[in-house]
């Protein structure tokens, strides 16, 4: 019956979320499957069909020369976990604050990895900075920075493709929830936020951010957040 197949398949998301990497790799891929197969979206295994939707802010800022990657990787990681990315302003200023809608789990989940990846990104740069410093005047370090972050969104873009050829019964899975998506009705469609080159001098910077999205590996920070929560309790 389909509300068994719902039972097993909130079984097997419970399962996912294990600290042991096969065993979590091994029920999410069996659970998108049978969700595929049967049609069927997380929440409305999971119970979450009347959740509430969170629309949040995560504390990060950019403005379109400083940092503007940081709304390109939102939408790319929010793509891939049910929530919808936005940018928050006040009216004049400069500075944007990224934030996210998605369901409660999914909104938790999505600003762990966002904040992750946009963490490695930020490291990386100030490497960079330091080894620059001397040599490059801040206008050409940040266009470096700026290169770095923006091929590291086109890396990891380039690795979550690979992932989904791979696995295309994902494409339901991965869909936002109408909930969400009427959350998010009454805000204007994004846009294009500032502009970053990558050509000349700054391909290199590019490059090096490419193939560190690439190889960016989400499930290392919601495991060791569960290893947190063992530890507390």
């Amino acid at each position: 019956t389909v509300s068994a197949i719902k039972e097993k398949i909130a079984k097997l998301l419970a399962l996912s979320s294990s600290p042991n990497e096969k065993e979590a790799q091994a029920a999410l891929l069996k659970a998108r499957e049978l969700m595929a197969k049967h049609k069927l979206r997380p929440e409305e295994c999971q119970g979450q069909s009347g959740a509430k939707v969170v629309v949040r802010t995560v504390g990060v800022e950019c403005t379109k020369q400083t940092d503007s990657w940081a709304l390109t990787l939102g939408g790319i990681i929010g793509n891939r976990y049910c929530c919808k990315v936005y940018r928050q302003h006040a009216k004049g200023a400069k500075k944007v604050t990224v934030g996210f809608a998605g369901l409660e789990d999914d909104f938790e989940v999505c600003r762990r990895v966002y904040l992750y990846a946009y963490q490695c990104v930020k490291n990386r740069c100030e490497h960079i900075r330091a080894r620059e410093r001397k040599h490059s005047s801040s206008t050409e370090i940040r266009e470096m920075c700026n290169a770095f972050g923006l091929g590291f969104c086109y890396g990891l873009e380039a690795a979550f493709q690979a992932q989904e050829k791979e696995h295309q019964e994902w494409g339901l899975v991965l869909a936002v929830p109408q909930a969400v998506e009427d959350a998010m009705s009454h805000m204007s469609k994004p846009t294009t936020f500032g502009k970053v080159s990558i050509d000349g001098w700054r391909a290199k910077y590019a490059s090096a951010g490419y193939a560190e999205g690439k190889k960016f590996a989400p499930e290392r920070q919601l495991e060791a957040d569960a290893d947190h929560q063992k530890a507390s309790a």
